[in-house]
């Protein structure tokens, strides 16, 4: 069995080059744990959520279609957002779901916390499942520069988009198969 690993890099000298409201871009030059010097690019990304949101029965989930400028186009994937400071990841989870989508957690569940790329970004962004009542639904809550289209969808129409990579997103794509194959059937 894999055992966690605890060694880290002692930073040696850190430059911050752009601070923005969700990132800072630092370069660092690091002795790593096998005493080698490097000088690493680094964006230190705000902590997120991403959410499964599904119905009782687990036949359907809200899915979102929103403008990206990554890929500069609009895309599917998860509701899913920032923690703010003093949030816990749960607090933001159930926040996020109900101003991107209207729906209201009845249920949470924690699945796992991903990075997406360790080479580069310290983003951690914690995955959770939740259930909802699709009978209920308040109004959305959007950032000022955000509009989110959230439809319920069935899971297999997700799961099918999931590997045809109609839903790219690296939170999405990570939370469906960790539902799959770890929650679904608990």
């Amino acid at each position: 069995m894999l055992e966690p690993i605890h060694e880290k890099g002692r930073i040696i000298e850190e430059t911050s080059h752009y601070q923005g409201h969700i990132y800072e871009d630092v370069t660092q030059i690091i002795e790593t744990p096998d005493h080698l010097t490097v000088h690493r690019d680094l964006i230190k990304h705000q902590p997120a959520v991403a959410i499964l949101a599904l119905t009782p029965d687990h036949q359907q989930v809200v899915i979102n279609r929103e403008y990206r400028v990554g890929v500069n186009q609009e895309v599917y994937a998860l509701p899913a957002g920032l923690i703010n400071a003093g949030e816990t990841a749960e607090a933001a989870a159930k926040r996020e779901l109900t101003e991107e989508t209207g729906y209201v957690v009845q249920e949470l569940h924690q699945m796992t916390a991903i990075r997406s790329s360790e080479g580069m970004t310290d983003e951690v962004v914690t995955l959770f499942w939740a259930v909802i009542d699709p009978a209920k639904r308040q109004s959305t809550n959007f950032d000022k520069d955000e509009f989110v289209t959230a439809n319920l969808v069935p899971l297999t129409d997700l799961i099918d988009a999931v590997q045809t990579g109609v839903v790219a997103s690296a939170q999405s794509v990570a939370a469906v198969s960790y539902f799959l194959a770890f929650e679904q059937n608990k």
